[in-house]
């Protein structure tokens, strides 16, 4: 038994124990088969994106063609967003079993994620900084060599889409890898950026419209932008501890509240792993019970893996 104080600073009456109620999935967050297979398909795609990125750059400066350079640097920048994405993978991997990270290291995709969307951003502004230069200096394209790596290149990302997307549609999670989304959007922005340079290309070829070769750079670097603060604004959430819906912590109100006299004046819901969330929970009543009896109440509204009850009586009139 203990003293403890209430909400006012007053002394209230003894306390039963607060205990840390174990559940039937007490484990750490920890990298399991689905990351293995994540990681492995963002180490093809850094292949084949640092392959094509070569090429597009090379072509790019031969053909003149801000478009393609532009797509190729586009490429050069994911590709190492793409290797933060394989760090995060293989840096949770190895730590998975390190008992100094409290909820194991699930987070470290969330990190490589929100790094990934501030390197998209930065794509984004030097892509518009280099078509508004070429809009006023304009060069002389070889068109046709152009629009064929132009094509190649939009191969190129929709394979790698393919292998990612699988990935982040991967339903064995119970909350979205935001690490395997942002190496998803990274390639979704590649083969947007080579569509909007075919396009421009073949404009300029047919049409004589040059100056469409830069103003797609500024249009891809628009979308860019808007895709990447997206990004930052999901996983920055989860690094906050703040992506858990407030109809969750209503539920777990509801629950306790709804038998007894019971009132919830403390509760603190986080995430600790992509299944499921951590509870601190003070109840204060006046007929107090173990907390495993709080613990039950709770256990149909979500699966909580961490859940830590503090139970108060209540010294006379509404616990509240």
């Amino acid at each position: 038994m203990e003293d403890v104080l209430d909400r006012r600073g007053g002394r209230a009456e003894r306390s039963m124990p607060s205990h840390t109620v174990p559940t039937e999935h007490q484990e750490h967050a920890s990298i399991g088969a689905a990351e293995e297979r994540r990681e492995r398909a963002t180490w093809r795609v850094i292949v084949l994106t640092v392959v094509m990125m070569i090429g597009e750059i090379v072509a790019g400066r031969i053909f003149n063609s801000m478009a393609l350079l532009a797509d190729g640097w586009h490429m050069g920048s994911h590709a190492a967003a793409l290797g933060i994405t394989a760090f995060a993978y293989s840096y949770a991997r190895r730590h998975s079993d390190n008992e100094r990270y409290a909820f194991g290291t699930w987070k470290v995709g969330a990190l490589g994620g929100f790094a990934s969307a501030l390197g998209l951003g930065a794509v984004a502004v030097f892509l518009a900084v280099e078509s508004i230069e070429r809009l006023f200096e304009p060069g002389v394209i070889a068109f046709d060599q152009a629009i064929a790596v132009a094509v190649l290149g939009l191969i190129v990302n929709l394979v790698s889409a393919l292998m990612l997307g699988d990935h982040d549609h991967d339903h064995d999670d119970a909350a979205p890898d935001h690490n395997i989304r942002a190496a998803y959007v990274h390639v979704l922005t590649d083969a947007l950026t080579s569509v909007l340079a075919i396009v421009a290309l073949l404009a300029g070829k047919l049409a004589g419209w040059d100056w469409l070769d830069p103003l797609m750079g500024i249009v891809g670097s628009a979308i860019i932008g808007w895709w990447a603060l997206g990004l930052i604004r999901d996983t920055s959430r989860v690094l906050l501890d703040s992506d858990v819906e407030p109809a969750v912590a209503a539920a777990v109100r509801q629950a306790i509240e709804s038998h007894d006299d019971n009132q919830v004046v403390d509760l603190h819901l986080w995430r600790v792993g992509p299944n499921g969330l951590s509870a601190i929970i003070s109840v204060a009543t006046h007929e107090p019970r173990p907390p495993e009896h709080y613990k039950k109440l709770v256990a149909d509204v979500f699966d909580l893996t961490h859940v830590t009850i503090e139970v108060h009586r209540c010294a006379g009139g509404d616990c509240a």
